[in-house]
């Protein structure tokens, strides 16, 4: 009705004749569904026609021409209409007015499109206007969402109720908004095109929080059952806000690994994976994988994911950490020098975790274990003890590694304590033993001979030994020479030892030799030992003839009157005697040995006399008569009764 209202001045206006066939209708028309709506209208005819019988009008829907049998939804001569609208229009307009306005009740979604309003003023005076008003029927009310929600960034949300039935007024209101920070809300009531809509508007900061979340319009008539609601959900546009990656780890040599990459963002960003300034990989997507394999300690470093959907960039790093064993150390190349210099040793390896590096010498520690990848091994003032290997170790929980450098220490020779000369068997032996590197050349002066190792003299064995850095040198005098007062011999040799770094010369002391002045004593002790056993085996052996053969005296008378029995008795007990003086002369034997053994030179004792040496001091001369025997050419004979006899003779 109140749309009426505004259109009557129009029509009074109106006088011109020159007026032509128009209608003024809202374009655009909105209702919720099961509501009422109105639709103003005002239409105008030629001035010079008179209205045959009354002004009569039709609205029609869809079609504004009646030969194509459009749907008639309202029409002033009779009450025939299209089903669908039976009941449900009323022309709330005075035709004669020219006012078409019409009231469509409960209508629904199926009575949604273009009206358009025939005038008939009798006759041939019918004329449908062109111009139509389209109407919307709702079943949920609308909002006015920004084509871009930005996080942080104020955003207003806008409900809208079509007013547009005169008996019945909307309200609205907003839910699910608890969760918002600090709402705001405002009403508005706004009339455009003879329609009104009721309108509120929601103003608050989104955050990537509120991404997704659902918010509702709820449009409904007080007093009645009609609610319509709108639920949307929120597409809030920010920046990447994190960036998940794997945790820094730790892989062995020649393993896989898989690295894994989230950015929470919205749109979805391009994800890169970066290491260095190389892009290994990118994709855009909410994830992205990155799959490494048969790991080297090259790609031990730093891995970036970087993700960016243009609204902002963030990233993060990781380390990948490559675990492996020692590498072989790379040491000094073998060294020679000279004593007193100063060196330093490098070693230098890889290895994770970081080795500890070991220097050791000939298989004993030296300097200090390190836990870096370098080691020096500061050797001041090099002696002739530092010559020998080094060897550099690298551990770590993996494995170990090694890698040895030779030192050799060059430096002038020296003398040794063993160089000396010693009484011996012989005559004087002299030795000099001195060390050096280069080995050094020994040379012997005697007052009137230089000894070289290329020399040679009847009178002396020269002998010559290198061993390692040691040379040994040793002559012997055959002559003892002149003595002493002491009784010592007298010698007069020098040594002189010599090699690239310089010569040394000394005069070699006499010693005497005290395994020889040991075996002398020992031999001469030993010797009368013996001779005092021996003794006492013939004291034994004649004490034992004189209990057999009882009386001595008697036994020579009957002895010499029986020459063969004489004999006899000599025989056995010679036969004895040989047996015990073997067994001593066997002790003697062994003792001798044992006694060069101990000397290790010729004593000058002598082992005791053999069986036929001790005989021929025992007898001298034997006269013995055989009954029967044959002589011997001038080894025979007659006795003065008659008996014949040979003569043994032992000296």
């Amino acid at each position: 009705m109140w749309c009426v209202e505004l259109l009557l001045p129009l029509l009074l206006i109106i006088k011109d004749a020159s007026c032509q066939w128009n209608v003024w209708v809202p374009r655009d028309i909105s209702a919720m569904t099961n509501s009422c709506v109105v639709i103003p209208c005002t239409f105008m005819y030629p001035s010079g026609i008179r209205p045959y019988r009354g002004i009569h009008g039709i609205w029609y829907f869809g079609q504004p021409y009646p030969q194509l049998f459009p749907p008639v939804v309202y029409k002033s001569r009779t009450d025939i209409v299209h089903e669908s609208y039976k009941g449900r229009t009323k022309l709330l307009g005075d035709l004669h007015q020219r006012n078409c306005t019409l009231l469509i009740s409960n209508i629904g979604t199926e009575h949604s499109g273009r009206y358009y309003f025939r005038a008939d003023l009798g006759g041939a005076n019918i004329y449908t206007y062109p111009d139509f008003s389209e109407l919307k029927v709702l079943d949920q009310p609308s909002i006015d969402v920004p084509e871009e929600i930005v996080s942080d960034e104020s955003l207003e949300l806008t409900c809208y109720a079509p007013d547009n039935c005169p008996d019945m007024t909307p309200e609205i209101q907003w839910m699910y908004t608890d969760y918002l920070p600090d709402p705001e809300f405002t009403s508005d009531y706004v009339e455009e095109s003879n329609t009104a809509v009721l309108s509120s508007t929601l103003t608050f900061t989104p955050r990537p929080m509120h991404n997704g979340q659902l918010l509702g319009c709820r449009v409904y008539f007080p007093n009645t059952t009609l609610v319509y609601e709108r639920l949307i959900s929120l597409d809030i546009k920010y920046a990447p806000r994190s960036v998940w990656v794997n945790v820094s780890s730790e892989v062995m040599e020649g393993s896989s690994v898989t690295l894994h990459c989230e950015v929470d963002s919205n749109p979805a960003p391009r994800i890169s994976w970066m290491f260095g300034d190389q892009e290994l990989l990118w994709d855009t997507a909410s994830n992205s994988s990155l799959s490494l394999d048969d790991v080297t300690p090259a790609q031990e470093g730093v891995y970036t994911c970087v993700g960016d959907n243009g609204y902002g960039i963030m990233n993060t790093s990781m380390y990948l950490a490559v675990k492996y064993p020692p590498r072989e150390p790379v040491v000094n190349s073998s060294l020679t020098v000279l004593e007193g210099s100063s060196l330093s040793l490098h070693c230098s390896t890889q290895g994770s975790p970081a080795p500890t590096l070991t220097w050791l010498k000939d298989g004993e520690l030296v300097g200090t274990i390190t836990a870096e990848e370098l080691s020096v091994l500061e050797i001041a003032a090099i002696t002739p003890q530092g010559d020998g290997q080094y060897r550099c170790l690298a551990e770590n929980e993996h494995g170990r590694a090694s890698s040895s450098l030779n030192i050799t220490v060059e430096y002038a020779p020296v003398f040794l304590e063993e160089s000396k000369c010693t009484v011996v068997r012989e005559g004087v032996q002299c030795v000099c033993m001195a060390t050096g590197n280069p080995e050094p050349t020994i040379e012997f002066y005697l007052p009137d001979l230089n000894i070289t190792i290329n020399e040679t003299d009847g009178r002396y064995n020269y002998y010559t030994h290198t061993d390692g850095h040691t040379s040994t040198g040793m002559i012997k005098l055959r002559e003892k020479g002149d003595r002493a007062g002491d009784g010592v011999p007298a010698v007069n040799v020098h040594c002189s030892i010599t090699n690239m770094y310089g010569t040394e010369s000394v005069l070699l002391e006499l010693q005497q030799e005290k395994k020889y002045m040991m075996a002398v004593i020992v031999g001469t002790i030993g010797g009368v030992a013996v001779i005092a056993f021996i003794i006492a085996a013939v004291r034994y052996v004649g004490h034992n003839n004189k209990k057999e053969n009882g009386n001595p005296g008697q036994d020579l008378v009957s002895k010499l009157e029986n020459p063969a029995l004489y004999y006899s008795a000599i025989k056995k007990d010679k036969q004895n005697l040989r047996k015990k003086v073997l067994k001593t002369e066997l002790l003697g034997s062994k003792f001798n040995s044992i006694l060069e053994e101990t000397t290790g030179e010729d004593g000058d004792f002598q082992p005791v006399g053999t069986l036929a040496e001790l005989e021929k001091q025992e007898l001298n001369y034997a006269a013995l008569e055989f009954i029967g025997a044959r002589p011997r050419e001038g080894a025979s004979g007659r006795g003065d009764d008659g008996s014949d006899y040979i003569e043994i003779k032992a000296k």
